[in-house]
């Protein structure tokens, strides 16, 4: 493998033309080599705007090339889990976006496809790699280690959604072919009923699941005590048990100028809050305050990070690339968002339950 990952790209939407391929194309460690996409004009189109030399009417033939070395996907939620399967067993690293899948049973697979052929897969959480989040994570470390604002005795993570395109006016190629179809594989317990709030959430909240995680280092040590969300299936709160530190999910929609999304991490003398940009706001990192209750002279601060105008869904890909280059793990490998995969079914059953 040479300095430069030669990457194929499965998937010609929004989120490709909008985010990963731009980002692919201006990073000196990446090389687009080639497109796969089922429909054939938007196919053309696309490859010729970002210079792909070679494209392919579906991601098997792409898989085939031996002049790519890595994958990347974006597609419908079920879909693409099962793209990255065919991915893996044809000797490609991966990189896919979020949810990794819509079922335990099909992250099984997935993780099955990645032992067995040695391959990797890493899932584009991006919120773990934005400069504030990073920052926001490694005082949040020290603070716990330290012992200096006490035990955490709360953490509240808010979600309400908004304008998340953030005028990003970046060209879009369109055309009048229909949107391919793509089965989904559900969770076999889901009623049809809940299946529409059931990916509404999904697609969402598995970014807050995975975050707080990531923020509490609880990996796999993940419960779900209570859920209690409206009949959209949707708008509500999760309360969870992270490694031992209860966690409250607040999900829900507005139409909102900018992006309503936080966290906020209690100490018993004092807290930490992180509010996260409109997603495609590009090189804008999240903010950070820190409040320090303890002593005499109460102090709030506002941190901003050394490498902070960076954009998340850059890094992301910028960290996908260096580690299959180098050998070097990923901070969002499949084994680890297979506990979101978890939870967010979890969440969903015990709504299930409460909606029967």
């Amino acid at each position: 493998m040479g300095e430069r990952l030669r990457i194929g790209y499965v998937g010609c939407g929004f989120m490709a033309q909008k985010v990963h391929l731009p980002n692919i194309v201006s990073l000196d460690c990446c090389e687009l080599v080639a497109i796969a996409e089922l429909r054939p004009r938007l196919r053309e189109k696309v490859a010729a705007r970002f210079g792909a030399r070679r494209s392919y009417a579906s991601h098997m033939e792409l898989a085939g090339d031996p002049g790519i070395d890595a994958v990347a996907v974006s597609g419908h939620y079920s879909g693409q889990g099962e793209i990255a399967i065919d991915l893996l067993r044809a000797g490609k690293h991966v990189f896919m976006e979020k949810p990794m899948a819509v079922s335990v049973e099909q992250a099984e697979r997935i993780l099955a496809a990645e032992r067995e052929s040695g391959r990797r897969l890493m899932v584009a959480y991006m919120k773990r790699y934005d400069a504030g989040n990073m920052l926001f994570k490694e005082l949040l470390d020290g603070l716990r280690s330290s012992g200096e604002m006490g035990k955490i005795i709360y953490v509240r993570n808010h979600g309400f959604g908004g304008d998340w395109i953030a005028g990003l006016d970046t060209p879009l190629d369109e055309t009048d072919e229909p949107y391919p179809a793509s089965p989904t594989a559900w969770p076999s317990w889901l009623p049809e009923r809940l299946r529409r709030g059931y990916l509404a959430y999904l697609q969402q909240y598995t970014h807050n699941v995975n975050l707080v995680r990531w923020f509490l280092g609880a990996g796999s040590d993940v419960k779900v005590k209570a859920v209690d969300l409206d009949a959209d299936g949707t708008t509500g709160v999760a309360v969870l048990d992270a490694g031992g530190t209860r966690v409250v999910i607040e999900s829900g929609w507005m139409e909102y100028h900018g992006w309503e999304e936080n966290t906020h991490v209690y100490f018993q003398k004092g807290w930490m809050r992180t509010e996260a940009p409109p997603l495609l706001l590009r090189n804008t990192p999240a903010s950070i305050e820190v409040y320090r209750g303890d002593g005499r002279h109460k102090s709030r601060t506002e941190l901003f990070p050394e490498r902070g105008r960076t954009w998340s869904y850059k890094e992301e890909m910028r960290h996908f690339a260096e580690c299959v280059l180098e050998g070097r793990e990923f901070r969002t490998p499949a084994s680890d968002a297979m506990n979101d995969v978890r939870v967010l079914e979890d969440i969903y059953r015990m709504h299930a339950g409460n909606a029967a």
